[in-house]
């Protein structure tokens, strides 16, 4: 199961996934020139979810078809420190893919 997490420091948002910095992945789709984001809708949280999603899933097709409703639902409402396992992106996933049946 991994573990990505996020926080805030002087150098800006972090996030990690097992302790390794999560790749923002820009050659995917560029959303945000500043990186990662959350705590509201936007660019920066949808680069996060995008990288998020591409790094759970290991499908970054998957992961585009996602992101957006991800964004909304889950990384916006993230507080400023925060951690999400494998289990509670796929309850997310689950959730709003009830949500849109």
């Amino acid at each position: 199961m991994k573990v990505y997490e996020g926080g805030r420091s002087l150098a800006g948002a972090v996030v990690t996934v097992d302790g390794r910095r999560l790749d923002p992945r820009f050659d995917l789709k560029r959303l945000s020139p500043a990186g990662f984001e959350w705590t509201y809708e936007g660019a920066g949280p949808a680069q996060l979810a995008l990288a998020l999603l591409a790094d759970h899933f290991g499908d970054d097709q998957r992961a585009l078809s996602h992101h957006e409703a991800f964004m909304r639902e889950v990384i916006a409402e993230l507080d400023n420190a925060w951690r999400l396992t494998s289990d509670e992106i796929d309850t997310a996933l689950a959730r709003l893919a009830g949500a849109n049946t």
